[in-house]
């Protein structure tokens, strides 16, 4: 249920960017006249944008024209056409991928690791247009900067930030944002169920557990070794003695 109210979350911040990426894309107000000095009180204002130029007088009408030829441009607002161009083609295809993707959608079914996949796909073409929208604005703002404060030009070629700027500013944090809870949220919910996936796969199946080996009882030695009366042989007395074979000294004296 988390999961769900954050990929709504995404989808809709994701929104939002792209709908400020293409009105950014389509304003003039790239550049706009600066009013410095005595041109403060100057009746004409000037928006330069990526498709055409707008002259406003006092009391007329705003006037429009488009660029006659693209090699006219300045290579900031030649660059900023096709990168512009380039992330509204990823935002709206990686809004369109992640609907397909989300939890409240039954494009993909009992399939949980493809809609994540989906989802971080998405995410990921969303933050590439996030890229694509941050770097022409910054490109343009770092121009229009630089030249106000060249003292080689005059006040009349200076220029000031125009809303598109601060929109397309806007718009990028919005993408980044909705493409990072895309891409993040579902990495990180890809890991805690990816047990119970497995677990419903009928291919992986349970390893049986083995008999653990129990050693049998152990060696109890019988009785204690007891060692046997050692025979010593008995002395007889001398009536029981062999006769020997050298005259004893009563029979020496019977002889003499």
């Amino acid at each position: 249920m988390a999961n769900s109210a954050l990929e709504i979350a995404a989808m809709c911040i994701s929104l939002l960017g792209l709908i400020g990426a293409a009105a950014s894309t389509g304003m003039p107000m790239w550049r706009v006249t600066a009013f410095i000095g005595e041109n403060i009180i100057v009746m004409e204002t000037r928006w330069e944008g990526l498709w055409m130029n707008c002259y406003r007088q006092a009391n007329i009408r705003m006037q429009c024209k488009v660029y006659d030829s693209l090699l006219a441009l300045s290579p900031d607002l030649q660059a900023a056409r096709g990168l512009m161009c380039c992330s509204l083609a990823l935002a709206g295809l990686g809004v369109l991928i992640a609907i397909a993707g989300m939890q409240c959608t039954a494009c993909i079914r009992d399939n949980d690791r493809a809609k994540r996949a989906v989802l971080v796909a998405a995410g990921s073409m969303i933050l590439l247009a996030c890229f694509c929208v941050v770097i022409p604005v910054s490109w343009t703002g770092h121009v229009i900067i630089r030249d106000f404060y060249n003292p080689l030009l005059i006040d009349a070629q200076r220029r000031e930030l125009g809303e598109a700027l601060y929109i397309g500013w806007v718009s990028a944090a919005l993408l980044f944002v909705g493409g990072c809870m895309f891409a993040c949220c579902n990495v990180s919910s890809g890991k805690d169920t990816e047990r119970s996936v497995y677990s419903r796969n009928p291919q992986y199946l349970a390893y049986p557990p083995q008999v653990v080996y129990t050693p049998q009882g152990a060696y109890t030695p019988q009785g204690a070794y007891t060692p046997q009366t050692v025979y010593t042989p008995q002395r007889y007395p001398s009536y029981h003695s062999y006769p020997s074979r050298h005259p004893s000294m009563r029979s020496a004296m019977a002889y003499l």
